[in-house]
């Protein structure tokens, strides 16, 4: 067995081989003599200088921080004294632990190596087998498991016929008794160009103060250059009868650039008229109607005229024609009445 050191006191702590500092000793019990052969005695030393490794190394740090304790009286030891017996205890507890881990690595290597391959797991691999319902509950779980199984081999026998005579339908009637007729979806990109042209004519000749001019510089779609009476004017670009861009500036802005092309883009250099071009966007949403797509163009133009009074009619709720020095620049959708960003309902 392995040769302790006798306890005795070592900078004022007190060595206990078989307890220790970490207090493990009484944690694994003291092999038997039928134990104590070959790799089970070696694991029993191995484990013994763990505990002393462990031992040594608590006392070395509790050594450190509280200092060595002189056997003389501290109040006359010199500076000197007190780092040599420090130099002393240092040694002596590196020195032990030293011999530990030399002990411990030469136990560990002469354990006998386990032999490759799985491990012997004796009757555990029996358990499989265990039948007994009072015992274990794995068999009562296979019989769950079984019927289950059978349950849904029946019923995918059922309903695989079915499906596959109805493979890619969505209901079980035959094709020839579920013919049905569909509603003709409307297309709103796909429309004349006359037909267009009919209703912004009409639209235009049912106000005197309104003048649309209609190009089509985009291939068929219509591009509307409007001239709302001394107020405004507007561009308004239609992909069929859907409003897809809509500007408005001023009377004396330009709306055409250096090469006579009308200019779909650039926004107002007035605050006023870039507040009502965010309004207009807003109105051609909400008065888009895929089902009825000429009613949407007629209700925005309709809408887009209120703006006649834009320098002329008070606020609705406030009375006033100027608030943060703009004029009401927001209609309501419905009864087109004139407000305040501040004041809209």
């Amino acid at each position: 067995m392995m040769a302790h050191h006798p306890p005795h006191p070592v900078g004022g702590i007190p060595m206990n081989p078989g307890g220790g500092v970490g207090g493990v000793g009484s944690m694994l019990p003291t092999p038997t003599t039928g134990e104590g052969q070959g790799s089970v005695e070696m694991l029993q030393k191995a484990l013994d200088a763990v505990k002393m490794l462990r031992c040594n190394v608590t006392a070395f740090f509790e050594t450190i921080a509280t200092g060595p304790k002189l056997e003389s009286n501290s109040s006359t030891t010199t500076q000197e004294e007190r780092e040599r017996a420090f130099k002393s205890v240092f040694t002596v507890f590196m020195q032990r632990m030293v011999d530990n881990v030399k002990e411990m690595d030469a136990n560990i290597s002469g354990m006998t190596q386990p032999s490759p391959g799985p491990f012997n797991l004796g009757n555990s691999s029996f358990v499989n087998q265990e039948v007994a319902p009072e015992r274990i509950p794995l068999y009562s779980q296979l019989v769950d498991s079984y019927k289950w199984m059978e349950k849904v081999h029946e019923y995918s026998g059922v309903a695989s016929p079915i499906l596959s005579q109805n493979s890619m339908k969505r209901t079980y009637y035959n094709t020839s008794l579920s013919a049905k007729r569909r509603r003709t979806l409307i297309n709103n990109y796909v429309v004349a160009p006359e037909a267009v042209n009919s209703t912004i004519n009409g639209i235009a000749n049912s106000y005197n103060d309104m003048k649309i001019i209609i190009t089509r510089p985009l291939g068929t779609n219509a591009a509307l250059n409007i001239t709302l009476g001394r107020t405004l004017t507007a561009v308004i670009v239609l992909k069929g009868w859907l409003i897809e861009w809509v500007v408005i500036r001023g009377v004396l802005e330009e709306m055409m650039k250096e090469d006579g092309t009308l200019d779909f883009w650039s926004e107002s250099r007035y605050k006023v008229f870039q507040k009502v071009t965010d309004n207009a966007n807003a109105a051609m949403l909400h008065f888009c109607a895929p089902t009825h797509p000429e009613l949407s163009v007629k209700s925005f133009m309709t809408w887009l005229h209120s703006y006649i009074t834009l320098f002329t009619q008070p606020c609705k709720k406030c009375g006033l024609h100027l608030n943060n020095n703009l004029p009401p620049t927001w209609r309501d959708l419905r009864s087109l009445e004139p407000y305040h960003e501040e004041c809209k309902p």
